[in-house]
């Protein structure tokens, strides 16, 4: 309990509500918002470790397979923090709109859209993480061969002129420009 008392004497006690005195879907919600935040935080360890441009990780295949992870966690801490927001939503408007529910009543809020935008936000990057990986493993990488710039004049030039040119080919690989 909690008292507290003004100054002709008179004291106002209300209990103190602690972490373990809350209604049960409270409980769930933040539960559910803790594990997203986790959740969130080892997908984004999960797809540093996964990217091309890291030196961590292994070869190639390897890398496509941890990245791959860290969609799949990045979809699932989405989905616990969409299940939060919605359980707690639903709670809000049916009680909302009950005529006999005589407490405080309250509406939605900017946290829950937030909450939802983050969601969908992290679905859609999980998503995208591990469609854009999958992509990638699936087709080599190839080189591509340079036969030099043509133009009006060169081609010209190479029809009128009767002496073959005896240089190879220039082939350049993709670091010739670097």
């Amino acid at each position: 309990m909690n008292c507290a008392g003004n100054a002709l004497g008179a004291f106002h006690c209300r209990p103190h509500l602690t972490i373990f005195k809350v209604e049960g879907y409270i409980q769930a919600c933040r539960g559910l918002m803790i594990s997203a935040v986790c959740l969130g935080f080892f997908g984004a360890i999960f797809g540093l470790v996964g990217m091309k441009c890291t030196k961590v990780g292994g070869s190639d295949q390897t890398k496509a397979k941890i990245a791959c992870l860290a969609g799949l966690i990045f979809i699932l801490s989405g989905l616990c923090s969409m299940t939060s927001c919605s359980l707690y939503a639903n709670r809000i408007t049916s009680e909302f709109f009950d005529p006999s529910f005589v407490a405080q009543k309250y509406e939605l809020g900017a946290a829950l859209f937030i909450g939802w935008a983050g969601a969908s936000l992290c679905i859609i990057g999980g998503s995208i993480f591990c469609f854009s990986i999958a992509e990638n493993s699936n087709s080599p990488r190839r080189g591509y061969a340079y036969n030099g710039a043509t133009s009006v004049m060169s081609s010209r030039t190479k029809v009128h002129n009767s002496i073959p040119d005896k240089t190879p080919p220039k082939h350049f690989d993709k670091n010739a420009y670097v």
